[in-house]
């Protein structure tokens, strides 16, 4: 059910709003990847890549992930727009199988929520990590105004920290950068970017 639902929002995905929220992502990302120009970085539940497609060119090489064949066909189509020779899309899904393709960094940004089995997922992320790797989660602060059975309402820090340790993951730095109008399920809500070591 639930990939359908993103196959079908695939055509109307890339709003002003979202595209707009994207960019703000995007930009606070950059100033992370700054050392990152021979690694290799995955953009996992990248949709239609509006965040991992403005990094293509602070990376060695970036790999696009989703489980909608919609979403990623349109990421194909920018990828050939833009000629950029270091990206591929790939349909993969973390939650029924492991990954075979290793990266230095996995970018995870608004995905967590959709995904049931936090602690299962931290650990396949993990095991998709070279030695050292980064795991970078952009998602929402736990927001108790928003009550929905398919999403988690955002994530508290301290609680996401012992789920990253448990999942092997040390020196995890979380903070808040963004808070933004009807962003989340139409309502006020805040940014966080959370980095873990392997």
């Amino acid at each position: 059910m639930e990939e359908n639902l993103f196959n079908q929002l695939a055509n109307k995905y890339d709003t002003p709003e979202r595209k707009e929220l994207a960019k703000i992502i995007a930009g606070e990302i950059k100033t992370e990847l700054k050392k990152s120009k021979n690694q290799t970085l995955i953009d996992y539940g990248c949709g239609t890549g509006l965040v991992g497609l403005e990094l293509a060119a602070l990376v060695d090489r970036l790999i696009l992930m989703d489980s909608s064949e919609q979403m990623l066909e349109i990421t194909k189509k920018k990828i050939e727009k833009a000629n950029l020779r270091n990206a591929e899309a790939i349909d993969s899904d973390f939650t029924k199988t492991g990954s075979d393709t290793k990266a230095d960094i996995i970018l995870v940004s608004l995905v967590l929520l959709h995904i049931p089995a936090t602690q299962e997922i931290l650990s396949q992320f993990y095991s998709a990590l070279h030695p050292q790797g980064k795991l970078m989660i952009v998602d929402f602060d736990k927001n108790e105004n928003i009550n929905h059975p398919k999403v988690h309402n955002g994530f508290d820090h301290s609680n996401l920290k012992s789920l990253l340790t448990d999942a092997g993951f040390h020196s995890t730095e979380i903070r808040t950068f963004y808070h933004g109008k009807n962003i989340f399920m139409n309502r006020d809500a805040s940014l966080f970017l959370s980095i873990s070591q392997k």
